[in-house]
């Protein structure tokens, strides 16, 4: 391709990503109806005490809400900031490694611009959870990793290392990639090699140092990050086998992919399937992508079906592939097939843009909502939550402001309260939305919900009771009634309900309860 022509496919593509990390910056600080996600929520708490390691998570997106916010303040678009520039790395990653395999630079920004449309592109770079610098990383280890292997560039190893490492300290699935890379390295003749040379070996062992700190931190926390990984993909599950998880998983990166890409991406790893395809460059996308699904596809018949954004980094590569066996297809001279071929890649790619625009705006689309979810019930007193998955991202400024009207109403009578809700989930969003950003304890450990951070902050009023013998507390929540023996006394709940347009999102109650006694001999609490 002509010099000229290159830089200005270049020049579009990267005008593009510009464009769509502004609208999403414009969007987040001036129009975003969404509340901080829990999760978001959460890791900002964690950023409030920088460590080594957390709970449940390394400690990278912690860093960086933390950076983002001693720059530009605890706020919204401060959080979500990082996500916004993880994304914009992602997709100029998916340009280099297009253009690195392919020489191509128009193709690579049909790649930018499909990826652009996807909405689990537009979700990872509008929220600030693990998968957005988790999957930066996969992305540009993949970019160096490729320069190391493919263009024989020694300097590349150290920097592929140094994506891995990150890529670690954001999300423990980064593990996956180096086998990955291992098996292509081993079942290509031309690359085999590599295993016996150093730069494959030094790449390793800079990305392993990304587990050192989290290993130290676990050690010194009785290997809490362990037994939350066994629990939460179902090694602790008493159910040996689910016959039915595999297909779950499949059903679910079906939807996540709108059905059509994950079709496509399902046909193009036949098509290059390792005991056909014979191009380094291509097997090396095939080997970066299928085995992680594969991995996670087989891995559900335990946990019943996973997270569907367990297995995102293996679709990075498999996008590269995918698109460069679109554009084999649609220059087939059969014209039934390639206009066909083609119209349902732009309608799909106009789909998921759609859906990635209404996702931003998840009011306007309630009455379609509500008609899926039906009425309310005993069971479903808010139907819109089973089909709304934007619903938990709404309703806790609104908590927040009640429960500062609350303490407002306590402090008036000289009573400092402590603030404690049943869930890690409430916890975190009174603690970033509730007026100075107040400290808010967990009692999820002692209601028998999931451990969590929470539990290891101390003091707190689950692991340090004596220390809290006597306050008041206001208590955030819905199952609150079995810690009534816990206090002298109790004020009646106060139930509060936050609604859009008169459809109920989410309820709460809030209750003040005097006098704490400690946990001891309270019935269904866990005090061992």
């Amino acid at each position: 391709m002509q010099p000229d022509v290159s830089k200005r496919y270049c020049a579009v593509a990267l005008t593009l990503i510009v464009a769509a990390a502004a609208l999403r910056l414009t969007y987040l600080a001036w129009y975003c109806p969404l509340d901080l996600a829990p999760d978001e929520a959460y890791y900002w708490d964690w950023s409030r005490f920088l460590d080594w390691s957390y709970h449940s998570k390394g400690p990278l997106v912690a860093w960086l809400i933390r950076l983002s916010c001693e720059c530009f303040g605890d706020t919204m678009l401060a959080v979500r900031l990082p996500a916004v520039v993880c994304g914009a790395f992602l997709v100029v990653g998916l340009y280099v490694l297009t253009v690195q395999v392919y020489q191509n630079d128009k193709l690579a920004l049909v790649v930018v611009a499909l990826a652009l449309t996807l909405p689990i592109v537009a979700a990872g770079s509008t929220l600030m959870t693990i998968d957005a610098p988790f999957t930066c990383a996969w992305m540009w280890a993949l970019v160096f990793g490729y320069r190391a292997a493919i263009r024989q560039a020694r300097w590349a190893w150290p920097v592929a290392g140094v994506f891995v490492l990150l890529g670690l300290l954001a999300k423990h699935t980064m593990v996956l990639w180096v086998p990955s890379f291992a098996l292509f390295l081993l079942t290509t003749p031309t690359m085999r090699p590599h295993l016996m040379k150093p730069g494959f070996w030094i790449m390793v062992g800079i990305g392993a140092l990304g587990g050192v700190p989290m290993l130290a931190w676990n050690a010194m926390h009785g290997w809490v990050t362990l037994r939350h990984t066994q629990s939460h993909i179902g090694l602790d599950d008493d159910v040996l086998i689910y016959w039915l998880g595999p297909l779950h998983f499949l059903g679910t990166q079906f939807v996540v992919l709108l059905g059509f890409w994950f079709v496509v991406w399902a046909r193009t790893m036949w098509h290059y399937r390792p005991t056909r395809e014979t191009q380094p460059k291509l097997r090396f996308l095939w080997w970066m992508s299928a085995p992680t699904i594969v991995f996670f596809g087989f891995f559900a018949a335990k946990n019943g079906g996973g997270e569907a954004n367990w297995p995102l980094g293996g679709y990075l590569s498999g996008m590269v592939l995918v698109a460069g066996w679109l554009a084999g297809e649609w220059r087939r001279p059969v014209p039934w097939y390639h206009h066909p071929c083609k119209g349902s890649t732009v309608a799909f790619a106009a789909l998921g843009l759609v859906l990635s625009l209404m996702m931003h705006e998840p009011v306007r689309l309630q009455p379609v909502f509500l008609r899926l979810a039906g009425p309310a019930s005993e069971q479903y007193p808010m139907p819109i939550r089973r089909v709304d998955p934007t619903s938990r991202l709404r309703g806790w400024r609104f908590l927040a402001a009640e429960a500062d009207g609350v303490r407002a109403e306590l402090k008036a009578r000289d009573i400092e309260p402590v603030l404690a809700a049943e869930r890690w989930t409430q916890a975190a969003e009174l603690g970033f939305y509730c007026e100075g950003h107040p400290a808010v304890f967990c009692l999820g450990g002692l209601l028998r919900d999931r451990d969590s951070q929470y539990d290891l902050w101390r003091p707190n009023p689950c692991a340090d009771a004596a220390d809290y013998h006597g306050r008041t507390f206001l208590l955030v929540g819905m199952d609150l009634h079995r810690l009534r023996p816990a206090f002298e006394s109790l004020e009646p709940a106060r139930a509060i309900r936050y609604r859009e347009n008169g459809c109920p999102i989410a309820e709460w109650t809030i209750v003040i309860a005097y006098g704490f006694r400690g946990w001891r001999n309270l019935d269904g609490i866990k005090t061992d």
